[in-house]
């Protein structure tokens, strides 16, 4: 697996499926900045609302997936996640089936977001429950408050370069400053 991280501005993202992985996935994808298309031809009331203009009661076809770059697929059954997991490849968009490596091009890690700060834990979709609980401890390591102190590091930093400071200063006096504030254990 190669680590990435996506700007979602760039690429067009669908969801097809239904049910509470499906709910879960789209409530991530939004948190990331994504405005998913969802495909599901039977969504539930949660869905349906959360989905709201951007639902299409039906599966993706290959017209629509030429315009699609990355898929998520779920909770539609082994037999259509196959058949739509084979289309999208066909045209060349990047499909996820949830908890179905082999039907994976990609996995999406576990996520801790603070503000900018983004740490994510990824077993390669072996083990997501140890995934979940490695981001548990994240969460717990890594407060609220660390969304506030990147943007303090950041200011600190775009500062420091619009003064002449050369990377490596600037690199040097962010230790100092995280060690002076006492913000990494």
């Amino acid at each position: 697996m190669i680590p990435l991280a996506l700007d979602p501005s760039r690429v067009v993202i669908a969801l097809a499926g239904t049910g509470p992985l499906a709910v879960r996935r789209l409530t991530q994808l939004r948190e990331g900045g994504a405005d998913p298309m969802v495909y599901s031809p039977e969504p539930d009331g949660e869905l349906a609302a959360l989905a709201g203009g951007r639902l299409a009661r039906t599966l993706p076809d290959a017209a629509a997936l030429d315009g699609i770059g990355l898929l998520y697929v779920m909770g539609l059954g082994p037999e259509t996640e196959r058949t739509l997991a084979e289309l999208a490849r066909s045209r060349r968009v990047l499909v996820n089936v949830e908890d179905v490596i082999p039907l994976c091009d990609f996995h999406s890690p576990s996520v801790v977001r603070r503000g900018d700060l983004v740490m994510t834990v990824s077993t390669g979709g072996r083990s997501p429950t140890l995934a979940s609980l490695l981001r548990q401890r994240l969460e717990a390591l890594f407060p609220e408050e660390w969304a506030d102190r990147l943007r303090t590091i950041a200011a600190f930093r775009d500062s420091r370069r619009a003064e002449g400071a050369s990377m490596s200063e600037v690199a040097r006096e962010t230790r100092d400053l995280i060690a002076r504030e006492r913000w990494l254990p």
